[in-house]
Protein backbone atom coordinates (compact mmCIF):
# COMPACT_ATOMS: atom_id res chain seq x y z
CA UNK A 1 0.00 0.00 0.00
CA UNK A 2 2.82 2.41 0.83
CA UNK A 3 4.49 1.72 -2.52
CA UNK A 4 1.25 2.40 -4.42
CA UNK A 5 0.64 5.60 -2.45
CA UNK A 6 4.18 6.73 -3.16
CA UNK A 7 3.75 5.96 -6.83
CA UNK A 8 0.48 7.93 -6.95
CA UNK A 9 2.13 10.87 -5.18
CA UNK A 10 4.98 10.93 -7.68
CA UNK A 11 2.51 10.68 -10.57
CA UNK A 12 0.45 13.63 -9.24
CA UNK A 13 3.57 15.76 -8.73
CA UNK A 14 4.75 14.89 -12.24
CA UNK A 15 1.31 15.75 -13.76
CA UNK A 16 1.11 19.06 -11.90
CA UNK A 17 4.62 19.93 -12.99
CA UNK A 18 3.79 19.02 -16.57
CA UNK A 19 0.67 21.24 -16.56
CA UNK A 20 2.62 24.06 -14.93
CA UNK A 21 5.41 24.01 -17.51
CA UNK A 22 2.89 23.64 -20.33
CA UNK A 23 1.05 26.71 -19.10
CA UNK A 24 4.06 28.97 -18.93
CA UNK A 25 5.64 27.58 -22.16
CA UNK A 26 2.83 27.79 -24.76
CA UNK A 27 5.15 27.75 -27.77
CA UNK A 28 6.06 24.88 -30.10
CA UNK A 29 9.39 23.42 -31.25
CA UNK A 30 10.09 22.04 -34.72
CA UNK A 31 12.69 19.28 -34.90
CA UNK A 32 14.11 18.32 -38.32
CA UNK A 33 15.24 14.73 -38.63
CA UNK A 34 16.14 15.22 -42.33
CA UNK A 35 15.79 18.14 -44.70
CA UNK A 36 12.32 16.87 -45.67
CA UNK A 37 11.21 15.24 -42.41
CA UNK A 38 10.36 17.28 -39.33
CA UNK A 39 8.12 17.17 -36.28
CA UNK A 40 6.52 20.10 -34.50
CA UNK A 41 5.75 19.52 -30.82
CA UNK A 42 4.83 21.68 -27.86
CA UNK A 43 7.89 22.77 -25.91
CA UNK A 44 6.76 20.97 -22.79
CA UNK A 45 6.19 17.70 -24.66
CA UNK A 46 9.61 17.97 -26.24
CA UNK A 47 11.20 18.55 -22.82
CA UNK A 48 9.40 15.59 -21.32
CA UNK A 49 10.44 13.35 -24.27
CA UNK A 50 14.05 14.35 -23.88
CA UNK A 51 13.94 13.59 -20.13
CA UNK A 52 12.27 10.23 -20.70
CA UNK A 53 14.76 9.31 -23.41
CA UNK A 54 17.65 10.20 -21.10
CA UNK A 55 16.18 8.12 -18.30
CA UNK A 56 15.62 5.23 -20.69
CA UNK A 57 19.19 5.31 -21.95
CA UNK A 58 20.60 5.70 -18.44
CA UNK A 59 18.55 2.84 -17.05
CA UNK A 60 19.42 0.71 -20.06
CA UNK A 61 23.12 1.24 -19.53
CA UNK A 62 22.72 0.52 -15.82
CA UNK A 63 20.76 -2.67 -16.46
CA UNK A 64 23.31 -3.83 -19.05
CA UNK A 65 26.23 -3.12 -16.70
CA UNK A 66 24.48 -4.96 -13.89
CA UNK A 67 23.92 -7.92 -16.21
CA UNK A 68 27.59 -7.98 -17.28
CA UNK A 69 28.72 -7.79 -13.65
CA UNK A 70 26.40 -10.63 -12.67
CA UNK A 71 27.64 -12.72 -15.61
CA UNK A 72 31.26 -12.09 -14.71
CA UNK A 73 30.64 -12.94 -11.06
CA UNK A 74 28.92 -16.14 -12.12
CA UNK A 75 31.73 -17.05 -14.47
CA UNK A 76 34.40 -16.08 -11.89
CA UNK A 77 32.63 -18.16 -9.29
CA UNK A 78 32.72 -21.16 -11.58
CA UNK A 79 36.43 -20.60 -12.27
CA UNK A 80 37.15 -20.25 -8.57
CA UNK A 81 35.20 -23.38 -7.76
CA UNK A 82 37.04 -25.27 -10.51
CA UNK A 83 40.40 -23.93 -9.27
CA UNK A 84 39.57 -25.01 -5.72
CA UNK A 85 38.62 -28.48 -6.92
CA UNK A 86 41.85 -28.80 -8.93
CA UNK A 87 43.89 -27.51 -5.97
CA UNK A 88 42.26 -30.12 -3.76
CA UNK A 89 43.12 -32.86 -6.27
CA UNK A 90 46.67 -31.51 -6.57
CA UNK A 91 47.17 -31.46 -2.80
CA UNK A 92 45.87 -35.01 -2.51
CA UNK A 93 48.25 -36.10 -5.27
CA UNK A 94 51.24 -34.44 -3.60
CA UNK A 95 50.26 -36.05 -0.32
CA UNK A 96 50.24 -39.47 -1.97
CA UNK A 97 53.58 -38.70 -3.59
CA UNK A 98 55.14 -37.81 -0.25
CA UNK A 99 53.74 -40.97 1.34
CA UNK A 100 55.25 -43.12 -1.43
CA UNK A 101 51.98 -44.18 -3.08
CA UNK A 102 53.18 -43.40 -6.60
CA UNK A 103 50.34 -45.16 -8.40
CA UNK A 104 47.61 -43.14 -6.67
CA UNK A 105 49.72 -39.98 -6.89
CA UNK A 106 50.03 -40.41 -10.66
CA UNK A 107 46.26 -40.85 -11.04
CA UNK A 108 45.42 -37.74 -9.03
CA UNK A 109 48.10 -35.51 -10.52
CA UNK A 110 47.27 -36.59 -14.07
CA UNK A 111 43.67 -35.66 -13.33
CA UNK A 112 44.83 -32.25 -12.11
CA UNK A 113 46.84 -31.73 -15.30
CA UNK A 114 43.91 -32.81 -17.49
CA UNK A 115 41.53 -30.44 -15.67
CA UNK A 116 43.94 -27.51 -16.00
CA UNK A 117 46.85 -28.00 -18.43
CA UNK A 118 48.17 -24.51 -17.56
CA UNK A 119 49.09 -25.33 -13.94
CA UNK A 120 52.87 -25.44 -13.63
CA UNK A 121 52.90 -27.04 -10.16
CA UNK A 122 50.85 -30.01 -11.38
CA UNK A 123 53.37 -30.68 -14.16
CA UNK A 124 56.24 -30.44 -11.67
CA UNK A 125 54.64 -32.87 -9.22
CA UNK A 126 53.74 -35.33 -11.99
CA UNK A 127 57.34 -35.11 -13.25
CA UNK A 128 58.52 -36.03 -9.75
CA UNK A 129 56.28 -39.12 -9.87
CA UNK A 130 57.72 -40.15 -13.23
CA UNK A 131 61.30 -39.64 -12.03
CA UNK A 132 60.71 -41.68 -8.87
CA UNK A 133 59.23 -44.44 -11.02
CA UNK A 134 62.42 -44.41 -13.11
CA UNK A 135 60.75 -42.90 -16.19
CA UNK A 136 63.42 -40.27 -16.77
CA UNK A 137 62.40 -39.24 -20.28
CA UNK A 138 58.76 -38.84 -19.27
CA UNK A 139 59.87 -36.68 -16.34
CA UNK A 140 61.97 -34.52 -18.66
CA UNK A 141 59.06 -34.15 -21.10
CA UNK A 142 56.77 -32.98 -18.28
CA UNK A 143 59.39 -30.54 -17.07
CA UNK A 144 59.77 -29.20 -20.61
CA UNK A 145 56.00 -28.56 -20.70
CA UNK A 146 56.25 -26.75 -17.36
CA UNK A 147 59.09 -24.71 -18.81
CA UNK A 148 56.95 -23.74 -21.80
CA UNK A 149 54.28 -22.51 -19.38
CA UNK A 150 56.76 -20.62 -17.20
CA UNK A 151 59.96 -19.96 -19.19
CA UNK A 152 61.57 -17.91 -16.43
CA UNK A 153 60.44 -19.99 -13.45
CA UNK A 154 63.46 -20.75 -11.24
CA UNK A 155 61.94 -23.90 -9.73
CA UNK A 156 61.18 -25.34 -13.16
CA UNK A 157 64.62 -24.52 -14.59
CA UNK A 158 66.52 -25.87 -11.58
CA UNK A 159 64.47 -29.07 -11.55
CA UNK A 160 65.04 -29.59 -15.26
CA UNK A 161 68.77 -28.91 -14.97
CA UNK A 162 69.27 -31.30 -12.04
CA UNK A 163 67.28 -33.98 -13.88
CA UNK A 164 69.54 -33.61 -16.91
CA UNK A 165 72.54 -33.93 -14.58
CA UNK A 166 71.24 -37.10 -12.97
CA UNK A 167 70.55 -38.53 -16.42
CA UNK A 168 74.15 -37.82 -17.43
CA UNK A 169 73.10 -35.23 -20.02
CA UNK A 170 75.60 -32.67 -18.78
CA UNK A 171 75.71 -30.47 -21.86
CA UNK A 172 71.94 -29.93 -21.67
CA UNK A 173 72.17 -29.23 -17.94
CA UNK A 174 74.88 -26.65 -18.62
CA UNK A 175 72.61 -25.01 -21.18
CA UNK A 176 69.83 -24.61 -18.60
CA UNK A 177 72.18 -23.15 -16.00
CA UNK A 178 73.57 -20.70 -18.55
CA UNK A 179 70.01 -19.71 -19.44
CA UNK A 180 69.35 -19.08 -15.74
CA UNK A 181 72.45 -16.93 -15.45
CA UNK A 182 71.57 -14.93 -18.56
CA UNK A 183 68.53 -13.55 -16.73
CA UNK A 184 69.93 -13.67 -13.18
CA UNK A 185 73.69 -13.22 -13.39
CA UNK A 186 74.24 -13.33 -9.61
CA UNK A 187 72.39 -16.58 -8.95
CA UNK A 188 74.97 -18.37 -6.80
CA UNK A 189 73.19 -21.71 -6.85
CA UNK A 190 73.22 -21.79 -10.65
CA UNK A 191 76.85 -20.67 -10.77
CA UNK A 192 77.96 -23.37 -8.34
CA UNK A 193 76.01 -26.06 -10.20
CA UNK A 194 77.50 -24.97 -13.54
CA UNK A 195 80.98 -24.86 -12.00
CA UNK A 196 80.61 -28.40 -10.63
CA UNK A 197 79.62 -29.71 -14.06
CA UNK A 198 82.61 -27.98 -15.64
CA UNK A 199 84.82 -29.61 -13.00
CA UNK A 200 83.32 -33.02 -13.79
CA UNK A 201 84.06 -32.43 -17.49
CA UNK A 202 87.61 -31.29 -16.78
CA UNK A 203 86.94 -27.77 -18.08
CA UNK A 204 89.18 -26.30 -15.38
CA UNK A 205 89.80 -22.89 -16.93
CA UNK A 206 86.06 -22.25 -17.40
CA UNK A 207 85.38 -23.45 -13.85
CA UNK A 208 88.11 -21.12 -12.56
CA UNK A 209 86.64 -18.08 -14.30
CA UNK A 210 83.20 -18.88 -12.94
CA UNK A 211 84.61 -19.38 -9.44
CA UNK A 212 86.01 -15.85 -9.52
CA UNK A 213 82.47 -14.56 -10.12
CA UNK A 214 81.12 -16.75 -7.31
CA UNK A 215 83.59 -15.23 -4.85
CA UNK A 216 82.45 -11.72 -5.78
CA UNK A 217 78.87 -12.50 -4.71
CA UNK A 218 79.76 -14.70 -1.70
CA UNK A 219 79.90 -13.51 1.89
CA UNK A 220 80.18 -14.88 5.40
CA UNK A 221 81.69 -18.29 6.26
CA UNK A 222 80.95 -19.61 2.77
CA UNK A 223 83.32 -17.05 1.27
CA UNK A 224 86.31 -18.82 2.88
CA UNK A 225 85.21 -22.14 1.42
CA UNK A 226 84.87 -20.55 -2.02
CA UNK A 227 88.37 -19.08 -1.76
CA UNK A 228 89.73 -22.55 -0.98
CA UNK A 229 87.90 -23.91 -4.02
CA UNK A 230 89.43 -21.13 -6.11
CA UNK A 231 92.87 -22.23 -4.97
CA UNK A 232 92.14 -25.84 -5.91
CA UNK A 233 90.87 -24.81 -9.33
CA UNK A 234 94.00 -22.74 -9.88
CA UNK A 235 95.97 -25.89 -9.12
CA UNK A 236 94.01 -27.95 -11.64
CA UNK A 237 94.67 -25.32 -14.32
CA UNK A 238 98.38 -25.41 -13.39
CA UNK A 239 98.43 -29.20 -13.55
CA UNK A 240 96.78 -29.01 -16.97
CA UNK A 241 99.43 -26.50 -18.06
CA UNK A 242 102.14 -28.87 -16.85
CA UNK A 243 100.66 -31.77 -18.81
CA UNK A 244 100.47 -29.56 -21.91
CA UNK A 245 104.16 -28.69 -21.67
CA UNK A 246 103.73 -25.21 -20.14
CA UNK A 247 106.12 -25.93 -17.25
CA UNK A 248 107.09 -22.38 -16.37
CA UNK A 249 103.47 -21.32 -16.01
CA UNK A 250 102.73 -24.38 -13.88
CA UNK A 251 105.76 -23.73 -11.66
CA UNK A 252 104.80 -20.11 -11.12
CA UNK A 253 101.21 -20.98 -10.19
CA UNK A 254 102.16 -23.86 -7.87
CA UNK A 255 104.67 -21.71 -6.00
CA UNK A 256 102.01 -19.04 -5.48
CA UNK A 257 99.49 -21.65 -4.27
CA UNK A 258 102.01 -23.02 -1.73
CA UNK A 259 102.54 -19.48 -0.39
CA UNK A 260 98.79 -19.16 0.17
CA UNK A 261 98.26 -22.73 1.48
CA UNK A 262 101.43 -24.51 2.55
CA UNK A 263 99.44 -27.63 3.47
CA UNK A 264 98.10 -28.28 -0.04
CA UNK A 265 99.99 -31.44 -1.03
CA UNK A 266 99.14 -31.59 -4.78
CA UNK A 267 100.77 -28.19 -5.45
CA UNK A 268 104.02 -29.35 -3.83
CA UNK A 269 104.02 -32.65 -5.72
CA UNK A 270 103.35 -31.04 -9.10
CA UNK A 271 105.94 -28.33 -8.44
CA UNK A 272 108.55 -31.03 -7.75
CA UNK A 273 107.48 -32.97 -10.84
CA UNK A 274 107.77 -29.83 -12.98
CA UNK A 275 111.27 -29.17 -11.67
CA UNK A 276 112.28 -32.76 -12.44
CA UNK A 277 110.92 -32.54 -15.95
CA UNK A 278 112.83 -29.29 -16.45
CA UNK A 279 116.04 -31.00 -15.30
CA UNK A 280 116.19 -28.99 -12.08
CA UNK A 281 116.66 -32.11 -9.96
CA UNK A 282 118.14 -30.45 -6.87
CA UNK A 283 115.15 -28.14 -6.60
CA UNK A 284 112.79 -31.08 -7.12
CA UNK A 285 114.48 -33.07 -4.34
CA UNK A 286 114.29 -30.06 -2.03
CA UNK A 287 110.55 -29.69 -2.72
CA UNK A 288 109.89 -33.40 -2.04
CA UNK A 289 112.01 -33.41 1.13
CA UNK A 290 110.50 -30.20 2.49
CA UNK A 291 107.06 -31.54 1.62
CA UNK A 292 107.61 -34.68 3.66
CA UNK A 293 109.09 -32.80 6.60
CA UNK A 294 106.15 -30.42 6.68
CA UNK A 295 103.24 -32.73 5.88
CA UNK A 296 104.42 -36.33 6.54
CA UNK A 297 102.72 -37.57 3.35
CA UNK A 298 103.96 -40.81 1.77
CA UNK A 299 103.69 -39.44 -1.78
CA UNK A 300 106.85 -37.39 -1.17
CA UNK A 301 108.77 -40.51 -0.12
CA UNK A 302 107.50 -42.33 -3.20
CA UNK A 303 108.68 -39.44 -5.41
CA UNK A 304 112.09 -39.41 -3.73
CA UNK A 305 112.48 -43.16 -4.22
CA UNK A 306 111.53 -42.87 -7.85
CA UNK A 307 114.06 -40.08 -8.41
CA UNK A 308 117.01 -41.59 -6.55
CA UNK A 309 116.56 -45.17 -7.76
CA UNK A 310 116.14 -43.94 -11.33
CA UNK A 311 119.40 -41.98 -10.87
CA UNK A 312 120.99 -45.15 -9.39
CA UNK A 313 121.84 -43.27 -6.21
CA UNK A 314 120.16 -45.21 -3.36
CA UNK A 315 122.86 -44.07 -0.96
CA UNK A 316 121.58 -40.49 -1.07
CA UNK A 317 118.06 -41.73 -0.36
CA UNK A 318 119.30 -43.85 2.57
CA UNK A 319 121.13 -40.83 3.91
CA UNK A 320 117.96 -38.75 3.84
CA UNK A 321 115.91 -41.49 5.49
CA UNK A 322 118.46 -42.02 8.25
CA UNK A 323 118.84 -38.30 8.91
CA UNK A 324 115.08 -38.04 9.23
CA UNK A 325 115.01 -41.03 11.57
CA UNK A 326 117.53 -39.26 13.79
CA UNK A 327 115.30 -36.17 13.79
CA UNK A 328 112.14 -38.18 14.53
CA UNK A 329 112.74 -41.74 15.71
CA UNK A 330 108.95 -42.26 16.18
CA UNK A 331 108.13 -41.70 12.50
CA UNK A 332 106.54 -45.07 11.69
CA UNK A 333 105.70 -44.10 8.10
CA UNK A 334 109.39 -43.43 7.46
CA UNK A 335 110.24 -46.75 9.12
CA UNK A 336 107.96 -48.51 6.63
CA UNK A 337 109.62 -46.89 3.62
CA UNK A 338 113.10 -47.33 5.06
CA UNK A 339 112.43 -51.00 5.80
CA UNK A 340 111.14 -51.55 2.28
CA UNK A 341 114.14 -49.77 0.76
CA UNK A 342 116.53 -51.84 2.85
CA UNK A 343 114.77 -54.98 1.66
CA UNK A 344 115.11 -53.88 -1.98
CA UNK A 345 118.83 -53.27 -1.37
CA UNK A 346 119.23 -56.72 0.27
CA UNK A 347 119.92 -55.10 3.64
CA UNK A 348 117.66 -57.70 5.19
CA UNK A 349 118.63 -57.40 8.86
CA UNK A 350 118.09 -53.64 8.94
CA UNK A 351 114.84 -54.11 6.99
CA UNK A 352 113.62 -56.63 9.60
CA UNK A 353 114.48 -54.21 12.39
CA UNK A 354 112.35 -51.38 10.96
CA UNK A 355 109.47 -53.60 9.85
CA UNK A 356 109.37 -55.42 13.20
CA UNK A 357 109.20 -52.06 14.97
CA UNK A 358 106.04 -51.38 12.98
CA UNK A 359 104.48 -54.74 13.80
CA UNK A 360 105.22 -54.42 17.53
CA UNK A 361 103.58 -50.98 17.46
CA UNK A 362 100.25 -52.69 16.66
CA UNK A 363 100.35 -51.62 13.02
CA UNK A 364 98.37 -54.18 11.02
CA UNK A 365 97.93 -54.19 7.25
CA UNK A 366 98.45 -56.65 4.40
CA UNK A 367 101.50 -55.11 2.75
CA UNK A 368 103.43 -54.96 6.02
CA UNK A 369 102.96 -58.72 6.44
CA UNK A 370 104.04 -59.26 2.83
CA UNK A 371 107.22 -57.25 3.43
CA UNK A 372 107.92 -59.18 6.63
CA UNK A 373 107.24 -62.47 4.84
CA UNK A 374 109.68 -61.54 2.07
CA UNK A 375 112.32 -60.54 4.62
CA UNK A 376 111.90 -63.86 6.48
CA UNK A 377 112.07 -65.74 3.20
CA UNK A 378 115.33 -64.03 2.28
CA UNK A 379 116.70 -64.99 5.68
CA UNK A 380 115.59 -68.55 4.93
CA UNK A 381 113.18 -68.56 7.89
CA UNK A 382 110.47 -70.46 6.01
CA UNK A 383 108.01 -71.07 8.86
CA UNK A 384 108.06 -67.40 9.88
CA UNK A 385 107.66 -66.40 6.22
CA UNK A 386 104.65 -68.72 5.82
CA UNK A 387 103.10 -67.28 8.97
CA UNK A 388 103.43 -63.74 7.63
CA UNK A 389 102.00 -64.78 4.25
CA UNK A 390 99.02 -66.30 6.06
CA UNK A 391 98.47 -63.06 7.96
CA UNK A 392 98.68 -61.11 4.71
CA UNK A 393 96.12 -63.39 3.08
CA UNK A 394 93.85 -63.49 6.14
CA UNK A 395 94.15 -67.26 6.46
CA UNK A 396 93.70 -68.93 9.87
CA UNK A 397 94.31 -72.50 11.00
CA UNK A 398 90.69 -73.43 10.26
CA UNK A 399 90.96 -72.08 6.69
CA UNK A 400 87.86 -69.93 7.18
CA UNK A 401 86.73 -68.20 4.00
CA UNK A 402 84.94 -65.34 5.72
CA UNK A 403 81.92 -63.28 4.70
CA UNK A 404 81.25 -59.96 3.05
CA UNK A 405 78.15 -57.74 3.16
CA UNK A 406 76.52 -57.36 -0.25
CA UNK A 407 75.18 -53.94 0.77
CA UNK A 408 78.20 -52.15 2.25
CA UNK A 409 81.13 -54.53 1.44
CA UNK A 410 82.16 -54.82 5.10
CA UNK A 411 84.15 -58.02 5.79
CA UNK A 412 83.67 -60.43 8.71
CA UNK A 413 85.24 -63.69 9.80
CA UNK A 414 81.96 -64.94 11.28
CA UNK A 415 78.44 -64.93 9.80
CA UNK A 416 75.82 -62.55 11.19
CA UNK A 417 72.11 -62.54 10.48
CA UNK A 418 72.30 -58.75 10.24
CA UNK A 419 75.30 -56.76 9.05
CA UNK A 420 76.90 -55.04 12.09
CA UNK A 421 77.95 -52.12 9.87
CA UNK A 422 74.97 -51.16 7.69
CA UNK A 423 72.28 -53.09 9.65
CA UNK A 424 70.99 -54.95 6.58
CA UNK A 425 69.48 -58.40 7.18
CA UNK A 426 70.53 -61.51 5.26
CA UNK A 427 73.31 -59.69 3.38
CA UNK A 428 76.44 -61.63 4.41
CA UNK A 429 77.77 -63.99 1.74
CA UNK A 430 81.03 -65.59 0.63
CA UNK A 431 83.22 -62.83 -0.88
CA UNK A 432 83.76 -64.79 -4.08
CA UNK A 433 80.18 -66.10 -4.31
CA UNK A 434 79.25 -64.36 -7.57
CA UNK A 435 82.52 -65.35 -9.24
CA UNK A 436 81.96 -69.00 -8.27
CA UNK A 437 78.30 -68.98 -9.31
CA UNK A 438 79.08 -67.46 -12.69
CA UNK A 439 81.92 -69.89 -13.42
CA UNK A 440 81.41 -73.19 -15.27
CA UNK A 441 83.52 -76.33 -15.39
CA UNK A 442 85.23 -76.70 -18.73
CA UNK A 443 84.90 -80.47 -18.76
CA UNK A 444 83.25 -83.30 -16.91
CA UNK A 445 85.01 -83.62 -13.51
CA UNK A 446 86.74 -86.92 -12.78
CA UNK A 447 85.68 -88.93 -9.74
CA UNK A 448 88.72 -89.72 -7.58
CA UNK A 449 88.27 -92.47 -5.00
CA UNK A 450 88.81 -91.46 -1.43
CA UNK A 451 92.46 -91.78 -0.45
CA UNK A 452 93.63 -92.17 -4.05
CA UNK A 453 95.84 -89.67 -5.89
CA UNK A 454 95.26 -88.44 -9.39
CA UNK A 455 97.87 -89.81 -11.80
Amino acid sequence: MIVIALFMFIFIVFALGFLYFWGINPGEVTVFLTSDLSYTLPTTIMLICVLLLGLLIGNGVHIFSAFLLSFRNWKGGRRQKKAEEISSIYRSGVGRLLSGDLKKARTLLQKAVDRDPQRVDSHLALASVALQEGNTQEGIDLLQKARDLDPKGLEVLFKLATTFEEAGRLEEAMGIYKELLSSDGDNRKAMRALRDIQMDLGAWQEALELQKKIIKVSSGPKADTEKTTLLHLRYEVARQNFENGERDLAIETCRDIIKKDAGFTPARVTLGDAYRQAGRNEEAVRIYQDGYKALKKSVFLARLEDHYLHAEDPAALLAFYRSQMQADAEDLLLKLYLGRLCLRLEMVDEAMQHLTDLETSNVEFTKLHLLLAEAQRRRNHIEEAVSEYQKALGIDHHLRLGFVCESCNAKFSEWHSRCPECKTWDSLVLPERKQIQDAKLLEEPKMIPHGAREE
